[in-house]
């Protein structure tokens, strides 16, 4: 830790939403917010870009293989720095890995009733990225 405080870990986020508008969610295996939802992602790791850590992180939870897009914000979340982009779909075979304990497309009542990371719903309503069905 230095002077000015612990150095960030930067993090990417994979925000998809399939043809009828749900979104892809993640039950997180591991912490920090085990057990709870959010979007796909993770570290990147060093000599990444954001779009290669993309692309890994999204196989090795989701089984998906997509095309990162536009960055939509980032948010810090403790000592990670992370920046969500949107996804397309690219191949694959949807099915939880790595850190994911469940994965699964939601629509907005299914939303509404998990258990979210903290800050999740508020950020994609800001970003309008919530389900759109």
């Amino acid at each position: 830790m230095s002077a000015i405080g612990p150095v960030p870990v930067r993090c990417v986020g994979g925000i998809l939403h399939d043809q009828v508008g749900r979104l892809l969610l993640v039950r997180r295996a591991n912490d920090p917010g085990r057990g709870l939802w959010s979007i796909p992602g993770g570290r990147v790791e060093p000599g990444e870009t954001d779009s290669v850590a993309l692309v890994r992180e999204m196989r090795e939870e989701t089984g998906l293989v997509v095309r990162p897009g536009a960055l939509v914000g980032h948010v810090v979340r403790g000592r990670y720095e992370i920046h969500d982009y949107t996804c397309e779909v690219e191949g694959g075979s949807l099915q939880a890995g790595d850190d994911a304990a469940e994965v699964r497309w939601v629509d907005e009542a299914t939303f509404a009733a998990l258990a979210l990371t903290d800050g999740l719903a508020d950020t994609l309503r800001g970003w309008q990225m919530l389900p759109r069905c």
